[in-house]
């Protein structure tokens, strides 16, 4: 299993009272497996009292196995913010798929996952519940991500083109900021704007709009986390017509105003 190194995600919001409660680690996916899967992550806390995160998710669907009651679980697209409460002691691994990585593995179009949770067993049958538990007991954390891994496997996905071509749209709108309307992206991947509606609602599981606004609101929690922003200059530049509507949506985004927010995510400068 190829190595396992920390990250920090721009999808974590207060990013530095999160590295606090948790340590959040990454591992690419093994070869045979990276046309389906971004990598794996390994979430470990410790904690007196619960706590609960929000996070500005990603268009990707995970895979994920706690040692806590949730057990193995998949988890489509989220189109609002995701909140998780963690608190004791415990640990959780998860397959992060690319955008479009999960359709070879479903009967249906990934946008029926969107917004829902269900038991690993209910997609995967009853080879998920046997490696549920086995990556959950497993404490060495490598051996749990092969055996993890192993059970995408035994599902015999098969390679899918269009996969990459909806990884690579996706790319594009995180990759390059001046793509702020739902046509230009269309341009980019050649391609009717109702064409490409179609192609992200089967691969990636929401539509191309979301997908754009999404980057950008992570971008501006990211800028906000960093302390104050001219924050009139920063909606213009995030495609906003108008201060007020870029403010609403970070407040519905993040649950506060952007200064607010600022003042309460910076990292602290001293004891």
């Amino acid at each position: 299993m190829p190595g396992i190194e920390q990250t920090r995600q721009r999808a974590i919001l207060h990013p530095h009272t999160a590295a606090e409660r948790f340590r959040l680690d990454h591992a690419p996916p093994p070869e045979d497996l990276a046309p389906f899967l971004d990598g794996f992550w390994i979430l470990h806390w410790n904690l007196t009292e619960p706590y609960r995160q929000q996070v500005l998710t990603y268009p990707v669907v995970h895979l994920s196995f706690t040692t806590d009651n949730i057990r193995a679980q998949i988890t489509g697209v989220v189109s609002d913010t995701f909140t998780r409460e963690i608190s004791g002691t415990g640990r959780a691994l998860g397959l992060r798929f690319r955008p479009g990585g999960f359709r070879p593995f479903l009967s249906a179009p990934v946008s029926t996952l969107t917004d829902r949770v269900l038991a690993a067993e209910e997609v995967f049958g009853q080879a998920a519940r046997t490696a549920e538990d086995a990556v959950i007991a497993e404490t060495d954390v490598p051996t749990a991500l092969e055996q993890a891994a192993e059970l995408l496997r035994t599902l015999r996905p098969v390679p899918d083109p269009v996969i990459d071509e909806a990884a690579g749209l996706v790319d594009a709108v995180s990759d390059d900021p001046s793509v702020l309307r739902v046509s230009q992206l269309a341009a980019i991947a050649d391609m009717s704007t109702r064409r490409l509606q179609r192609l992200f609602a089967e691969y990636v599981g929401i539509g191309p709009k979301w997908v754009i606004r999404r980057a950008r609101m992570q971008e501006a929690a990211a800028r906000a986390a960093g302390g104050q922003q001219d924050w009139a200059a920063l909606a213009a530049e995030l495609g906003y017509a108008d201060q007020s509507h870029f403010i609403r949506d970070f407040t519905n985004s993040t649950g506060a105003p952007p200064a607010q927010y600022a003042d309460s995510a910076q990292e602290p400068t001293g004891p």
